[in-house]
């Protein structure tokens, strides 16, 4: 495994690869690996004869500077845990690689970047999309694994690859959970045991968003339910409810006629977390 933390030098490195016919699969990730970053690996594996991870703790979607600071970190970790999944190349760049002095472009999805999740946290959507543009740019693959938990950030994604004609597939794969249902997050280390057990009503909340669904209730029916539900837990902030059309994320309202995506964002003893997942009346 070889590692980078020079764009140019990991463009060569891939450019020798792609000249021996071998096909690149890219998985971004800020680090702090867990089980659903290496699920991401292994798809991207399966798709791909050669797999680069990036790490990089982007600040540009952190509108919280104590949210940086704090954000969980362990590289020679990381590095061993793909080492062995036989991961090719990481980068591993700094800040002034990615944001050269003077930098000033951005990239955002107008309309995706700045509802529901995007409308509690200002400009993350701008600043996931300007980092994972420049990465794209950098490695060059010809597909990138996402997790479908951060299922606003996936489909910003997929529209930013539809509008600027990048050549690649975007695969998004499903939400890792641990054995009771917590869905996997490098925040989730942050969680005093309380608040680790309180985050259980996310997935419990996702539930009964599919339970209500499959009873015939209308879309202000299961967000009026999840959001009690989530609402009964006292160590549970709640940011956001969100019940809309799926992959556009459009608003829906009334009996659904198609495919819904509920996503919910809370904080538990100021850790925010977020889970989402489609649903089918």
């Amino acid at each position: 495994m070889e590692t980078f933390s020079h764009p140019g030098d990991l463009r060569r490195h891939l450019d020798g690869l792609r000249r021996q016919g071998q096909s690149i699969g890219f998985v971004p990730t800020m680090g702090f690996l867990h089980a659903g970053h290496m699920a991401l690996v292994d798809r991207a594996a399966q798709e791909t004869d050669r797999v680069v991870v990036s790490i990089f703790v982007n600040p540009t979607q952190f509108g919280d500077p104590k949210d940086l600071e704090t954000y969980p970190r362990d590289t020679e970790r990381d590095l061993a845990m793909l080492r062995e999944a036989g991961v090719a190349a990481v980068f591993l760049p700094g800040v002034e690689d990615i944001y050269p002095e003077g930098s000033e472009t951005i990239v955002e999805t107008m309309r995706l970047a700045n509802v529901l999740h995007g409308e509690v946290r200002e400009g993350h959507f701008r600043g996931v999309a300007t980092v994972v543009a420049k990465l794209f740019n950098i490695v060059q693959p010809d597909c990138a694994c996402f997790g479908e938990k951060d299922y606003q950030q996936l489909q910003v994604i997929r529209t930013m690859v539809r509008d600027l004609h990048f050549p690649l597939r975007i695969i998004g794969c499903p939400t890792v959970r641990e054995a009771d249902g917590l869905a996997l997050s490098s925040r989730n280390v942050r969680l005093g045991p309380e608040d680790r057990t309180a985050a259980l009503v996310l997935n419990r909340a996702l539930d009964r968003a599919q339970e209500l669904a499959a009873t015939g209730a209308t879309v202000e029916e299961i967000q009026a339910g999840i959001t009690a539900l989530v609402q009964a837990e006292p160590r549970a902030h709640l940011r956001a409810v969100d019940v809309t059309e799926a992959v556009t994320l459009r608003p829906a309202t009334g009996r659904p006629g198609g495919q819904l995506a509920v996503m919910l964002s809370a904080e538990f003893g100021g850790v925010l977390l977020i889970d989402q997942r489609e649903i089918l009346p």
